[in-house]
């Protein structure tokens, strides 16, 4: 059976899944790095289409994934039983599919402002899936609703044209109430859109461009994966005790003494990072979710939520042949008893220091393109055109004993309210609440404060302002230096006793779309609702 309401296609040849990793030296230091590198292909042409620019356009990129079922060597011993998808390109440039050898991640996709998509899913598990691909502009059908589940042995097939600006996005099941485990058993990759303006940049390509997706996972004697293995875990989301990148323990990028593009996705489910350089160099900082700053600016350390995406500039020059850097987590305060987000977990709790990979600079070079002081023109809104500035949405956040909730709703396939209703083409001024402390949590158990990293889909949002309850004014202070609030985003870290408010325009297509915490756990126990777009 094939759903979808889009066009049918037969797809041709099968390729081959990617790689490399990091890891919990601590807590795994007897685990040997498995090492593949694969180098990332520069795209060919320098003639993308453009919404802002007028160019040749692209043809269309056609592929298909098959989410299968699969085993790969994470750990020394027996391999890992794991759910992947494994890709198939039928038209389009071959440098637009990068595998990484070895690993149950991947592909990785590399799409054109203005590109029309072709993709059909496959779905080859044992359960219900969809794809959501996170941080696109794109049409209700192609967002990966959980209505659009489709069952095992059917498909569901994708179009629709790219219209976000060049930036780092991703893929991952959203079926309802699974797409924490299915997320969890690695399937995702990133889908990694290129334009004029980015060309015109002039950033490290190639080799130079470099994606770490950062994962924590649990594996049991038999290297198998431990999911939810406490009650704990559901309600506070899932923390493991191993940290991946690119899906491998204790990670060492071999690098050239120059500079580099590091594009970081957050692919954990519940873990927040707190991530800094070993030798307290700070981190420049070029992109976040929805693309290229206006200009670099410079963090200690930066914060970065599930789903949320960061690019950074590092020149290793400055290194060394020879010398190593490590990337970092760095300690912060988790709440009253080690509560914000899993303090009886099975896992590492939130807020432990641990060093995530290691930068080996293995040979020296001559190049050292320079950084641009401006990198783009992000245009964001003019906020006094906001349909409601002086009466903004408010969506709180709650833990309700074991239940997560939305303005005291939790997540109805179909439901949406009034309040959540929205008409097409306006600009509007949203706040998110993190109401901590709600329910049996500071009663019961010394605190169940948690943060809620907020995603909405279909849309790129700025933020205007952040807010923070006096009372947890000390734990917030361990953290927020590390926002980076000053491009587009898709997702947001919301602490607890904090209120974000943000700017969006439901500019592109009418539908039903979800806006949710990104806590895959919280997303699944309810925490997450409809809302919907009218013409």
């Amino acid at each position: 059976m094939n759903k979808s309401s889009f066009s049918r296609r037969d797809f041709l040849r099968l390729l081959g899944l990617g790689s490399g990793a990091v890891a919990f030296n601590s807590l795994i230091s007897a685990c040997q790095p498995f090492l593949q590198n694969a180098p990332i292909v520069p795209i060919s042409t320098h003639l993308p289409p453009s919404i802002a620019v007028t160019s040749a356009p692209h043809a269309p990129l056609e592929f298909s994934l098959r989410a299968i079922q699969g085993e790969v060597s994470i750990l020394p011993g027996a391999p890992t039983r794991v759910w992947q998808y494994q890709p198939t390109l039928i038209s389009g440039e071959a440098s637009a599919l990068q595998t990484l050898p070895g690993s149950y991640l991947g592909p990785i996709l590399h799409a054109w402002r203005g590109q029309t998509i072709r993709a059909r899913l496959e779905n080859e598990i044992s359960e219900p899936t969809i794809l959501h691909w996170h941080g696109l502009r794109i049409p209700e059908q192609a967002d990966g609703h959980p209505r659009y589940a489709i069952n095992t042995g059917e498909t569901y097939d994708y179009e629709f044209p790219v219209l976000n600006r060049a930036g780092t996005y991703w893929i991952h099941p959203h079926p309802h109430q699974r797409t924490g485990a299915q997320a969890y058993y690695w399937m995702a990759c990133l889908f990694i859109v290129h334009d004029d303006e980015e060309q015109a940049a002039g950033l490290p390509d190639g080799e130079f461009d470099v994606p770490l997706i950062i994962q924590d996972r649990m594996f049991d004697t038999q290297n198998q994966l431990v999911y939810l293995a406490s009650m704990m875990d559901s309600m506070t989301g899932f923390l493991g005790n191993v940290v991946l990148v690119n899906g491998q323990p204790n990670f060492i990028l071999p690098v050239a003494a120059r500079p580099y593009r590091l594009r970081l996705l957050n692919g954990s489910n519940a873990r927040v990072y707190k991530l800094a350089y070993s030798d307290n160099t700070p981190l420049t900082v070029i992109a976040t979710d929805g693309g290229l700053l206006a200009a670099p600016l410079q963090r200690n350390y930066v914060t970065l939520a599930p789903g949320e995406r960061i690019e950074l500039w590092i020149d290793f020059s400055r290194v060394g042949a020879g010398g190593t850097v490590k990337l970092v987590s760095l300690e912060f305060a988790s709440g009253s008893g080690g509560m914000m987000g899993g303090g009886m977990s099975a896992g590492v709790p939130q807020g432990i220091p641990f060093d995530v990979m290691t930068f080996s600079v293995e040979r020296d070079s001559a190049d050292r393109p320079t950084l641009p002081p401006v990198l783009s023109a992000p245009n964001f809104y003019n906020a006094e055109s906001a349909v409601n500035r002086n009466a903004p949405r408010r969506f709180e956040f709650a833990m309700q004993g074991m239940v997560g909730t939305i303005n005291g709703m939790q997540f109805g396939m179909d439901d949406v309210t009034d309040y959540e209703t929205v008409k097409l083409g306006d600009l509007e001024f949203w706040e998110f609440a993190n109401v901590a402390g709600g329910g049996m949590g500071m009663g019961m158990m010394g605190g169940m404060a948690q943060p809620h990293p907020v995603h909405v889909h279909g849309v790129q949002f700025k933020i205007i302002s952040r807010q923070i309850d006096r009372a947890y004014r000390n734990e917030y202070s361990t953290l927020s230096d590390g926002f980076v609030d000053d491009g587009w985003k898709d997702t947001v870290l919301v602490l607890p006793g904090e209120t974000v408010q943000v700017l969006v325009r439901f500019e592109d297509y009418a539908g039903l779309y979800l806006y949710h915490c990104h806590n895959l756990e919280h997303e699944d126990g309810g925490m997450m609702r409809n809302y919907k777009v009218v013409s």
